[in-house]
């Protein structure tokens, strides 16, 4: 399996900090051994969760044009129906992932589109399962011109996540589940469709893989009028 670059400077974070336990134990007088076993221990551990928290598998999206695939791994925590002036005329829904410590943290587009705009949101950092998290904390921003509709994508900061990154540029073109970003340590990620040209197919609590989870439906243009 692959595995993100970005790791490297967190795997020599690991092996530092576990040599600075292996000094702190010879300090204590513990014996060289057991201080090497335990720095040993510490970076066994350590660069193991790093590598797997930094792992790119592939994914392979539906061949379904109409589907729209989840863009990161994890659990919806929400579904709502909204308004969100500042990007869309009317109502939209709003699909919730949480993502652990545990689930890749790749993101990926949902649809095929064109990057409008790109930004970053200052704001507060609730834990990201609570709802409040969505509206008030820090957050990236990434609006997408798809050839059906316009739709949102926010990376949404938590307590415990300290960046999230997008990999994109204004004007850039996408394909549905090609990977767009990185949340590093934990995070929640928002979609946001108009209410009146999607089908919503997943539920709450399901999980959901970035790139191959259909998560809802593009209407036909007859149905969403």
């Amino acid at each position: 399996m692959a595995i993100r670059p970005e790791v490297w400077p967190y795997i020599m974070l690991c092996l530092v900090f576990a040599a600075l336990v292996a000094s702190v134990f010879r300090t204590l007088r513990v014996s060289f051994r057991r201080s090497m076993i335990a720095g040993l221990l510490v970076a066994v551990v350590s660069c193991g969760f790093m590598l797997n928290f930094f792992r790119d598998p592939t994914r392979i999206p539906p061949t379904d044009e109409d589907a729209i695939v989840a863009a990161a791994d994890g659990r919806i925590v929400a579904i709502r129906t909204m308004m969100l002036p500042e990007y869309f005329e009317g109502e939209t829904v709003r699909i919730s992932t949480f993502l652990s410590l545990l689930d890749v943290h790749v993101n990926r587009a949902p649809l095929d589109g064109r990057v409008v705009h790109l930004d970053y949101v200052p704001g507060k950092r609730y834990f990201t399962f609570r709802e409040e998290s969505s509206e008030h904390n820090q957050h990236s921003t990434i609006l997408v011109e798809a050839p059906q509709m316009q739709y949102l994508v926010k990376q949404i900061v938590g307590p415990v996540a300290r960046r999230v990154v997008y990999w994109l540029e204004e004007d850039q073109l996408l394909e549905r589940g090609e990977r767009i970003g990185m949340m590093k340590f934990g995070s929640r990620l928002d979609m946001y469709f108009p209410a009146d040209r999607v089908e919503v197919v997943i539920e709450e609590d399901a999980r959901v893989r970035a790139g191959e989870t259909i998560v809802a439906r593009i209407l036909p243009r007859s149905e969403s009028l």
